[in-house]
Protein backbone atom coordinates (compact mmCIF):
# COMPACT_ATOMS: atom_id res chain seq x y z
CA UNK A 1 0.00 0.00 0.00
CA UNK A 2 2.86 2.43 0.82
CA UNK A 3 6.58 2.87 -1.22
CA UNK A 4 7.69 5.46 1.06
CA UNK A 5 7.27 7.95 3.20
CA UNK A 6 9.10 11.43 2.89
CA UNK A 7 8.99 13.88 5.08
CA UNK A 8 10.57 16.10 8.23
CA UNK A 9 11.82 13.28 11.51
CA UNK A 10 9.84 15.10 14.22
CA UNK A 11 11.56 12.20 16.51
CA UNK A 12 14.55 9.41 16.13
CA UNK A 13 15.22 6.94 18.22
CA UNK A 14 17.28 3.32 17.27
CA UNK A 15 13.68 1.11 17.62
CA UNK A 16 11.49 3.97 15.60
CA UNK A 17 11.49 7.00 13.96
CA UNK A 18 8.41 9.86 13.76
CA UNK A 19 8.17 11.11 10.17
CA UNK A 20 5.77 14.13 9.53
CA UNK A 21 4.41 13.92 5.66
CA UNK A 22 2.21 16.94 4.82
CA UNK A 23 0.88 17.83 8.51
CA UNK A 24 0.63 13.92 9.54
CA UNK A 25 2.98 11.91 11.64
CA UNK A 26 3.62 8.04 11.22
CA UNK A 27 4.98 6.02 13.49
CA UNK A 28 7.58 3.72 11.76
CA UNK A 29 9.38 0.53 13.27
CA UNK A 30 13.02 0.94 12.47
CA UNK A 31 16.56 -0.92 12.34
CA UNK A 32 19.84 0.16 13.89
CA UNK A 33 21.30 -0.25 10.55
CA UNK A 34 18.22 2.36 9.16
CA UNK A 35 18.68 4.74 12.58
CA UNK A 36 22.38 4.74 11.40
CA UNK A 37 22.13 5.82 8.09
CA UNK A 38 19.65 8.21 9.04
CA UNK A 39 22.26 10.23 11.06
CA UNK A 40 21.30 13.64 11.83
CA UNK A 41 19.15 14.70 8.98
CA UNK A 42 16.20 16.24 10.14
CA UNK A 43 14.31 15.08 6.81
CA UNK A 44 14.25 11.47 5.58
CA UNK A 45 12.76 8.80 3.00
CA UNK A 46 11.91 5.41 4.17
CA UNK A 47 10.77 3.04 2.20
CA UNK A 48 7.64 0.93 3.86
CA UNK A 49 6.32 -1.95 4.59
CA UNK A 50 2.68 -2.21 6.01
CA UNK A 51 1.42 -5.14 8.02
CA UNK A 52 -1.79 -5.40 8.92
CA UNK A 53 -3.66 -7.42 11.63
CA UNK A 54 -6.33 -7.96 13.75
CA UNK A 55 -5.01 -5.46 16.74
CA UNK A 56 -2.49 -3.50 14.69
CA UNK A 57 -2.14 -1.63 11.65
CA UNK A 58 2.53 -0.97 11.68
CA UNK A 59 4.48 0.46 9.52
CA UNK A 60 8.42 -0.77 8.87
CA UNK A 61 10.61 2.00 7.94
CA UNK A 62 14.32 0.60 5.89
CA UNK A 63 16.80 3.36 4.84
CA UNK A 64 16.66 1.53 1.02
CA UNK A 65 15.01 -1.00 -0.82
CA UNK A 66 17.58 -3.68 -0.53
CA UNK A 67 17.27 -3.66 3.13
CA UNK A 68 13.47 -3.69 3.07
CA UNK A 69 13.45 -6.86 0.23
CA UNK A 70 15.65 -8.51 2.62
CA UNK A 71 13.10 -7.85 5.59
CA UNK A 72 10.38 -8.99 3.58
CA UNK A 73 12.08 -12.31 2.29
CA UNK A 74 12.80 -12.83 6.21
CA UNK A 75 9.32 -13.04 7.10
CA UNK A 76 8.39 -15.29 4.66
CA UNK A 77 10.30 -17.92 6.83
CA UNK A 78 8.10 -20.11 9.08
CA UNK A 79 8.50 -18.81 12.64
CA UNK A 80 10.51 -15.34 11.16
CA UNK A 81 7.84 -12.55 12.38
CA UNK A 82 8.44 -8.65 11.72
CA UNK A 83 10.08 -8.30 15.36
CA UNK A 84 12.75 -10.89 14.47
CA UNK A 85 13.63 -9.85 10.89
CA UNK A 86 13.69 -6.71 12.50
CA UNK A 87 16.46 -8.03 14.86
CA UNK A 88 18.29 -9.89 12.32
CA UNK A 89 18.63 -6.54 10.45
CA UNK A 90 19.60 -4.50 13.60
CA UNK A 91 22.55 -6.86 14.46
CA UNK A 92 23.50 -7.88 10.90
CA UNK A 93 23.70 -5.65 7.76
CA UNK A 94 21.44 -6.52 5.06
CA UNK A 95 24.52 -7.57 2.97
CA UNK A 96 25.83 -9.71 6.11
CA UNK A 97 22.44 -11.48 6.25
CA UNK A 98 22.71 -12.00 2.10
CA UNK A 99 26.19 -13.83 2.83
CA UNK A 100 25.34 -16.02 5.73
CA UNK A 101 22.26 -17.43 3.71
CA UNK A 102 24.46 -17.46 0.87
CA UNK A 103 27.22 -19.02 2.63
CA UNK A 104 25.00 -21.59 4.77
CA UNK A 105 26.31 -19.61 8.12
CA UNK A 106 24.16 -20.80 10.62
CA UNK A 107 26.62 -19.33 13.72
CA UNK A 108 26.40 -15.39 11.89
CA UNK A 109 22.81 -16.07 12.13
CA UNK A 110 22.82 -17.70 15.67
CA UNK A 111 24.73 -14.73 16.62
CA UNK A 112 21.61 -12.39 16.90
CA UNK A 113 19.50 -12.85 19.94
CA UNK A 114 16.14 -14.75 19.87
CA UNK A 115 17.91 -16.96 17.04
CA UNK A 116 18.31 -20.54 17.53
CA UNK A 117 19.94 -22.89 15.50
CA UNK A 118 16.97 -24.87 14.23
CA UNK A 119 15.52 -21.18 13.16
CA UNK A 120 19.08 -20.13 11.59
CA UNK A 121 19.19 -23.37 9.48
CA UNK A 122 15.01 -22.80 8.20
CA UNK A 123 16.33 -19.37 7.24
CA UNK A 124 19.11 -20.47 4.95
CA UNK A 125 17.06 -23.93 3.78
CA UNK A 126 14.25 -21.43 3.12
CA UNK A 127 15.71 -18.03 1.86
CA UNK A 128 19.10 -19.77 -0.42
CA UNK A 129 17.68 -20.14 -3.69
CA UNK A 130 15.32 -16.91 -3.25
CA UNK A 131 18.42 -14.95 -2.98
CA UNK A 132 18.96 -13.90 -6.51
CA UNK A 133 15.89 -12.37 -6.54
CA UNK A 134 17.38 -9.70 -4.32
CA UNK A 135 19.53 -8.41 -6.60
CA UNK A 136 17.28 -6.48 -8.54
CA UNK A 137 17.07 -2.80 -7.07
CA UNK A 138 19.34 -0.57 -9.03
CA UNK A 139 19.68 1.13 -6.11
CA UNK A 140 21.51 -1.51 -4.40
CA UNK A 141 24.31 -2.29 -7.05
CA UNK A 142 27.71 -0.17 -6.76
CA UNK A 143 27.32 1.86 -10.18
CA UNK A 144 28.87 5.07 -9.97
CA UNK A 145 26.67 6.41 -12.99
CA UNK A 146 22.75 5.48 -13.00
CA UNK A 147 22.88 6.66 -16.75
CA UNK A 148 25.61 4.19 -17.51
CA UNK A 149 23.68 0.78 -15.91
CA UNK A 150 20.30 1.86 -17.37
CA UNK A 151 21.78 1.88 -21.02
CA UNK A 152 23.69 -1.61 -20.40
CA UNK A 153 20.62 -2.67 -18.72
CA UNK A 154 18.38 -1.93 -21.58
CA UNK A 155 20.81 -3.64 -24.09
CA UNK A 156 21.50 -6.43 -22.22
CA UNK A 157 17.26 -6.83 -21.96
CA UNK A 158 17.56 -6.20 -25.86
CA UNK A 159 19.47 -9.38 -26.21
CA UNK A 160 17.44 -11.62 -24.71
CA UNK A 161 18.32 -11.49 -21.30
CA UNK A 162 15.99 -11.16 -18.13
CA UNK A 163 16.36 -8.28 -16.07
CA UNK A 164 17.29 -10.55 -12.73
CA UNK A 165 20.10 -12.01 -14.68
CA UNK A 166 20.89 -9.18 -16.54
CA UNK A 167 21.33 -6.82 -13.29
CA UNK A 168 22.73 -9.78 -11.40
CA UNK A 169 25.30 -9.82 -13.78
CA UNK A 170 26.23 -6.12 -14.15
CA UNK A 171 26.53 -6.35 -10.44
CA UNK A 172 29.21 -8.64 -10.98
CA UNK A 173 31.08 -6.11 -13.37
CA UNK A 174 30.98 -3.45 -11.35
CA UNK A 175 32.11 -5.21 -8.20
CA UNK A 176 34.97 -6.77 -10.02
CA UNK A 177 35.54 -4.00 -12.47
CA UNK A 178 34.88 -1.02 -10.79
CA UNK A 179 36.61 1.69 -13.48
CA UNK A 180 34.52 0.48 -16.57
CA UNK A 181 33.07 4.56 -17.41
CA UNK A 182 31.87 3.31 -21.08
CA UNK A 183 28.56 1.37 -22.10
CA UNK A 184 30.35 -0.47 -24.39
CA UNK A 185 33.00 -2.22 -22.25
CA UNK A 186 29.99 -2.73 -19.22
CA UNK A 187 28.41 -4.50 -22.16
CA UNK A 188 31.08 -7.02 -23.17
CA UNK A 189 32.24 -7.84 -19.44
CA UNK A 190 28.20 -8.69 -18.72
CA UNK A 191 28.32 -11.20 -21.28
CA UNK A 192 31.09 -12.82 -20.19
CA UNK A 193 29.73 -13.84 -16.85
CA UNK A 194 26.19 -14.04 -18.04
Amino acid sequence: MYEYLQGKLVEKNPAFTVIDCSGIGYYVNITLNTYSQLGKSENAKLFIHFIVREDAMTLYGFFDTYERDVFRKLISVSGVGPSTARMILSSLTSAEVFEAINAGDVATLKSVKGIGAKSAQRIIVDLKDKLDELVTDGDNLPFKHNTLKDEALSALLALGFSKQMAEKGLKKVFTSHPEIDQVEHLIKQALKVL
